[in-house]
């Protein structure tokens, strides 16, 4: 039987999302998503543990009387495997569900696992109130019907699933999705995953440490702590989390985040960890020896101090109750909690690195007492929520730094670091490489700087400054203006000199920027005779040995290192691959010199990101696996059964992106070239059509002059031709399906496999050199906007155009 696919998932969670979207935005809606998954979810795997049991029960003698009175025992039932008592069960919420009062027979559902397994399940699903009104709408009988219909689809035990954490993945997909239709709100529950990966690499954890998120959302930052020591090869087992959220929906979130991802020990609390941290020692007081916090507290809250608990956390200072200043208490909790060599990675908003009054003074204390050991710059508009630019801020515990980093504090300004998107920016994989890279060198050797990117700087420089941690203070990446040279402008030329300061980039590609021009004299260099433009369209034919040899190294590569791919079958060793490729990726094509260690990072990193799924289907399903995977997600987009997606618009761009799918061309060359064919046929017959049958009041004459018959035969024509369209597009899911069992029964899955994944990659190293190569064109573009044209020309073709202007109002009779 197929397994269940991530993207199948995907959609059938957007499905559910789409029978509950009207008034309801996903803010409001999203925990029923969420619950009705994880009871669903819970239901079905106890469905399978039963029936275990009871067949082994069965087996050792037992009637099944008695079998199923042992299978109901709650002690078969540990870990993430819950027991679901009979209200909780799913066949007994659709017996159930034809009668009124639907809200309330999923609320007792939801109550009742809840208080099945109050170990894991305190107050984390029974909090869902399905008759909740959100203003005066509140959720219908029929709704919830055709959501319990809807989630009665699929089933959701480990068996059915394509890799292990397929549940979690899609759930923390879900997550991200819902943070974006919820805008704002989105970031009171969620910061993006490539920011959360960031600071894991930044803050280092590791295997046996204790990892804590004070402020955990829906638990993102712990649960890539602890995929960030498996990718380590390190027992992420042995890893323990803890976290506390002040939002009782988004804890119960994490919760259950945690849970489908596997993670049943983290040790998660739900309260305001200002006024009331609650991971407690025996004795009552606060628990402190955390090895490593990352976090990412609510940007510039206001905070009452009248009753808070643990006030000796604050030993730094006390900012103002109101005016929305509450950051350097959020930072000084997490100071507080630190063993001595802790680290401490912390979100914050720029402000706290320049604002007067009490928060420069505890910004003083903390920088000396030598607390502080880097600030990072980061784009605006990164985060749900805010518009406005952030700042890491890497902590240390209380215990001495090493000598040679004392009294030192590494600046990144990484605000220039973004991909720019429609509603938002985006850190991506090479932006990320870049400024991990700067502080694992920083953390080498002190005195590793990037001009206009990381400077380590002297806490006497932090105090002449009076302790303003601005960053553009101290690391001012401002892009320098262009040059201009009044000579050039005024007698033509390039200056040799500007030439020079882009000589290395072109030499990357293997162009000699000096053969683009023409030799003038010691200083300048001239456009060659046959014009700019010319020598411009030469870059590409110029650059492409250079691209040829980063291919030929790449083809190399994948051939010496593809397989510990082909070896996942019987390894599973996922994480020990995508280290090994990322690394030998680096090593072996950044000495080419085309493109740096940071472009091919991203490059590799980000595709690693897109297959990462086939790979795990690869590991534990073969590589049969992975193309079954493909297919049924490609069947699904057509799927047109109530478990498809719902939103007519989002089908349609599904069924599209389906069609692009890299299986498709491998498998339907034929097919696709002769869809192609009917498709151009009929386009070019619809535009004849028109032609003839368009008519105005200007040309309504010629028209009558149409062969009738002509037009008849025409019109016949393009139905027929959209008719062929119409069939051949109809066959697309069976010619696919057939396609497939073809290389199926000729065992050539691996091959294709291994071809899709390398043509992946293989474009995306292309596009990025295709970057390199518009950079070099636009930069000699930009000297040709400057020069190629000189003072003297422009004032003479200034002055013929007014002479033409003056003689034309003399014609026109004006003067």
């Amino acid at each position: 039987m197929a397994k269940l696919t991530l993207p199948q998932l995907e959609e059938h969670l957007f499905g559910a999302a789409d029978i509950l979207r009207g008034k309801m935005d996903a803010s409001e809606f999203k925990e029923y998503i969420f619950g009705m998954l994880f009871l669903k979810r819970c239901s079905d795997q106890f469905d399978t543990i039963q029936a275990r049991v009871s067949d082994e029960q069965i087996a050792a003698g037992r009637t099944p009387a008695q079998a199923k009175e042992i299978s109901d025992n709650r002690a078969f039932y540990r870990g993430g495997d819950f027991f679901a008592p009979t209200a909780a069960r799913w066949g007994h919420l659709l017996g159930k569900s034809a009668e009124n009062g639907v809200a309330d027979l999923l609320n007792k559902a939801l109550a009742a696992l809840e208080t099945a397994n109050a170990t894991a399940l305190e107050g984390v699903v029974g909090h869902i109130d399905f008759n909740r009104k959100v203003g005066k709408t509140s959720l219908s009988d029929q709704k919830l019907r055709a959501l319990i219909r809807h989630f009665d689809h699929y089933r959701l035990r480990n068996e059915d699933f394509e890799f292990p954490d397929l549940l979690g993945a899609a759930y923390e997909y879900l997550i991200g999705e819902f943070a974006d239709s919820a805008g704002k709100k989105g970031g009171e529950f969620y910061t993006p995953r490539g920011v959360v990966r960031m600071m894991a690499r930044l803050a280092d954890p590791h295997s046996g440490m204790r990892v804590y998120d004070p402020c955990a959302g829906s638990g993102g930052m712990l649960i890539m702590s602890k995929e960030y020591v498996a990718e380590a090869g390190e027992d992420a087992q042995d890893l323990r989390l803890y976290g506390q959220e002040a939002n009782g929906g988004t804890w119960a979130i994490s919760k259950m985040n945690m849970i489908l991802h596997g993670i049943v020990n983290a040790d998660l609390e739900n309260d305001d960890t200002l006024a009331n941290p609650l991971h407690l020692e025996p004795d009552g007081s606060m628990l402190t020896l955390f090895d490593r916090v990352l976090t990412n507290p609510p940007f510039s809250q206001s905070y009452v101090s009248a009753g808070m608990k643990h006030t000796d956390r604050f030993e730094y200072g006390w900012t103002p109750e109101t005016g929305k200043k509450a950051d350097w208490m959020f930072a000084q909790h997490v100071l507080s909690v630190l063993r001595p060599d802790g680290i401490g990675a912390t979100v914050m908003p720029h402000g706290v690195l320049f604002r007067g009054g009490e928060e420069r003074t505890i910004r003083r204390k903390v920088t000396e007492a030598d607390r502080l050991e880097a600030v990072i710059g980061l784009a605006s508009n990164l985060f749900y929520g805010t518009s406005i630019p952030a700042c890491i801020l890497i902590l240390r515990g209380p215990g001495p730094r090493p000598t040679s980093h004392q009294g030192k504090v590494l600046f990144i300004n990484a605000d220039r670091e973004y991909l720019s998107g429609r509603a938002q920016n985006y850190l991506e994989p090479e932006h990320a490489e870049k400024i991990v890279a700067a502080y694992r060198a920083y953390l080498a050797d002190p005195a590793h700087e990037i001009p206009g990117f990381a400077r380590v700087v002297s806490l006497k420089e932090i105090e002449d400054n009076q302790f303003n941690l601005n960053i553009r203070r101290y690391v001012d990446n401002t892009p320098r203006p262009e040059p201009q040279d009044v000579r050039a402008h005024l007698h033509g030329g390039v200056p040799k000199s500007e030439v020079r300061q882009h000589e290395a980039a072109f030499k990357a590609y293997g162009v000699d920027v000096y053969s683009l021009f023409a030799e003038r004299d010691a200083d300048y260099c001239d456009f060659p005779v046959e014009g700019w433009r010319s020598a411009t369209d030469r870059i590409p034919e110029l650059a492409a040995p250079a691209e040829a040899l980063v291919r030929d190294a790449f083809d190399e590569w994948w051939t010496r290192h593809s397989k510990r791919l082909t070896e996942l079958p019987d390894t599973h060793k996922v994480m020990a691959t995508r280290a090994e490729l990322l690394e030998s990726f680096v090593a072996e094509l950044e000495p080419l010199g085309a493109l740096d260690r940071f472009q091919l990072s991203g490059v590799v990193a980000s595709w690693w990101g897109s297959v990462q799924y086939d790979i795990r289907t690869l590991a534990y399903h073969q590589f049969s696996g992975v193309v079954q995977g493909w297919l049924t997600t490609i069947q699904t987009a057509f799927a047109d059964d109530g478990a498809a997606i719902l939103n007519a618009q989002r089908q349609a761009a599904a069924k599209r992106k389906a069609r692009e799918h890299p299986l498709v061309p491998y498998v339907l060359a034929d097919y696709l070239n002769e869809l192609e064919e009917a498709e151009n046929l009929r386009a070019e017959l619809d535009a004849k059509v028109k032609a003839v049958t368009t008519t105005s009041d200007d040309d309504a004459d010629e028209v009558e002059e149409v062969d009738p018959v002509a037009l008849k035969r025409l019109r016949a024509q393009f139905a027929a031709a959209k008719s062929k369209v119409r069939k051949l597009e109809a066959t697309f899911i069976d010619q696919l399906g057939s396609g497939v069992r073809e290389i199926h029964n000729a065992e050539t899955e691996p091959d294709l496999v291994m071809r899709i994944l390398k043509a992946d990659l293989g474009r995306r190293l292309d596009t990025r050199l295709a970057a390199g190569r518009r950079a070099l064109i636009d930069r000699y573009g930009t000297w040709a906007a400057k020069y190629v044209v000189p003072l003297p020309e422009l004032e003479a073709r200034r002055a013929a155009a007014a002479t033409r202007v003056d003689e034309m109002l003399q014609e026109l009779g004006y003067v």
